[in-house]
Formats: C-alpha cells, sequence, structure tokens
C-alpha cells in the first residue's frame, strides 16, 4: 500500500524528477487539463473534488512513509492547483501556458492566502489546501486576463 500511496502523492512519480518537482507537477497538471477539459464543467469538478481528497490521504501517507513534512516529492498538490488554476478555461495552448505561469508564480510567491495555509495547516490537508489556494487565485488571474482580452 505505501507504494501506491507514493505513486499518487509522487504525480506518478513526477515528484522524483531532478529539479524543481513542483514544476513537473504542475506540467502533469496540464496534461491531465488536457484530456479532462472537454468534459462537463459538473463532471469536471467532480474529477476534482475526487482527486482532492485522495491527495489529502496520499500526501498524509506519503509524509508518515518518508517521515518528513511537506515532502518535495509530493506533487498530487500541484496537480490539483493547477487543475483548479485552469476549470472552465478555454482549450487554447496561450490560456494553458497563462494558467501554467499563474498558479506557478503564486504557489512559488506565496501570496495570502497561500503562505498563511502553508505554515499554519500541517499533515495531507495541508499539503493541500495551499496549492488549492494558488490555484484558486491563479482561477482569478486567468479569468480576469481573459475578460481584458475580449
Amino acid at each position: 500500500m505505501d507504494k501506491l500511496f507514493l505513486f499518487i502523492a509522487s504525480g506518478a512519480g513526477s515528484g522524483w524528477l531532478p529539479k524543481a518537482p513542483g514544476t513537473w507537477g504542475s506540467l502533469l497538471g496540464v496534461l491531465l487539463w488536457l484530456g479532462l477539459s472537454r468534459m462537463e464543467l459538473g463532471a469536471y469538478l467532480a474529477v476534482l473534488a475526487g482527486l482532492f481528497v485522495i491527495g489529502v490521504i496520499a500526501a498524509g501517507a506519503a509524509e508518515k512513509i518518508l517521515d518528513q513534512g511537506d515532502p518535495g516529492v509530493v506533487v498530487i498538490d500541484e496537480i490539483v492547483g493547477q487543475l483548479i488554476a485552469l476549470t472552465a478555461a478555454p482549450f487554447h495552448p496561450l490560456a494553458a501556458l497563462a494558467g501554467f505561469a499563474f498558479f506557478r508564480l503564486f504557489d512559488i510567491l506565496k501570496p495570502f492566502p497561500v503562505g498563511w495555509l502553508d505554515r499554519r495547516l500541517h499533515g495531507g490537508l495541508g499539503i493541500m489546501l495551499d496549492d488549492v489556494a494558488a490555484g484558486l487565485l491563479a482561477f482569478a488571474a486567468l479569468h480576469a486576463a481573459l475578460l481584458l482580452l475580449r
């Protein structure tokens, strides 16, 4: 069971890639979005909610297995955050690139409430929620930019 938790938490192993595992996880999120974006919004959100719950469980288990708080190899949080950022985005390379850039920016800079959540919440839920917040900020920024460009 430990291998399954680590497989899920590491984004099918993408978190073990060298340098910047969060970026690899975010890229995997974009690839997943390419497949999921054609779904109806309700189905997309249901998949996202399922991934969040699975992520909380897997990330929490990975912390215990690796005996480390918020291990760098855990990227399921970046995958979910990236999928949040791209929710309802147009299926276009520039939208995907902008959503990716906004999410990475907020995930790295950790503006409020991202940094606050990162510092105060721990375990699987804490690992996931700061990236959910970064994803929501990126979602807002992406959709604001799309409105301005119309």
